[in-house]
């Protein structure tokens, strides 16, 4: 039964490997506007540059990203959580697919070693169970990486908000010395990169500072330049102070007030969300304490009750 399920298996993955290779798929809207406007620029480029950052990723896994990326893309798959997380890492769309896809396939591996320990012991189990179980490991290991980058990203997303808070109070400080929003939120981070201890504030303030560089470049203004760099990253602070620079750009004493309201916003925060942990961590060191002496109880007790018992 269980050769049978799996030489199944084979033949309509392979008729379904030849179906998708004898009839490829439509490309979808996004490859097509993309495709037009690579066109009507005169490129010829139908699909869109992926750009790898610098990081250790071999040609394998480089190119098997590319391939993936392009899939994506013609899917329109976009996975914006995904890349906003990959970006504020510093890690590449492509890399990040290729170690899903190969964590998955040695995920598989697993039915060969649990089939082959299984004919050792000699318990006559069915491969069903190695079979599912692999499967099992392939499914977590694909997902493994989401779950990294999730909780890299949370915590590298928490100290950027603490950075912001004290930009924001640089940049109000600037511009009560006279000078204009785009001088201030220069001088703001160029002074508040901080020492080389402190690594939070130095990689925060990097970006931001290379974020309003770029914007003298592209020919944008510095808080439409926050604002795509909160896109990005998907740092609503980022925003909302895009937001309410171009509101009142032109009036220094309102962006005064309302930078020295948001960064009182953010602390206040930032405070309530520090107690909340603490009472969490409060309340399971509480638990595991009361844990602790009832297991103790139980061993001072057991004795007593199974002479009781026994008698």
């Amino acid at each position: 039964m269980t050769e049978a399920l799996l030489a199944g298996g084979g033949l309509g993955l392979g008729l379904f490997l030849l179906v998708r290779a004898l009839f490829p798929a439509r490309p979808g809207l996004v490859t097509r506007l993309l495709a037009l406007d690579a066109a009507r620029e005169g490129t010829g480029a139908p699909h869109p540059q992926l750009v790898l950052p610098d990081e250790e990723v071999g040609a394998f896994r480089r190119g098997l990203g590319v391939k993936l990326a392009r899939l994506y893309a013609a899917r329109g798959w976009e996975v914006r959580s995904a890349r906003a997380d990959l970006s504020l890492l510093g890690k590449s769309f492509e890399g990040f697919l290729s170690t899903k896809v190969l964590l998955a396939v040695s995920g598989l591996l697993a039915f060969p070693l649990l089939a082959g320990w299984l004919a050792l012991m000699g318990w006559g189990i069915s491969l069903t169970v190695p079979l599912w179980a692999a499967l099992a490991f392939s499914a977590v290991f694909f997902f493994l990486p989401d779950l990294q980058i999730k909780r890299d990203a949370a915590r590298m997303r928490r100290d950027f908000r603490h950075v912001v808070g004290a930009f924001l109070d640089l940049v109000a400080m600037n511009l009560a010395g006279g000078r204009g929003v785009p001088e201030a939120l220069m001088m703001a981070v160029s002074v508040g990169a901080g020492g080389p201890d402190d690594e939070a504030s130095h990689w925060a303030m990097a970006r931001i500072r290379e974020a309003l560089a770029n914007a003298r470049i592209v020919g944008i203004t510095p808080w439409q330049a926050l604002g795509q760099l909160g896109d990005e990253i998907n740092v609503d602070e980022l925003r909302d102070l895009s937001a309410a620079l171009g509101l009142v750009a032109d009036d220094g004493a309102k962006v005064r007030a309302s930078l020295t309201a948001r960064a009182a916003t953010l602390r206040r925060r930032e405070l309530a969300e520090v107690e909340g942990q603490a009472g969490e961590r409060s309340q399971s060191m509480l638990v595991a304490q009361l844990l602790l002496c009832a297991g103790f109880v139980i061993f001072l007790s057991f004795p007593a009750a199974m002479k009781m018992l026994g008698s």
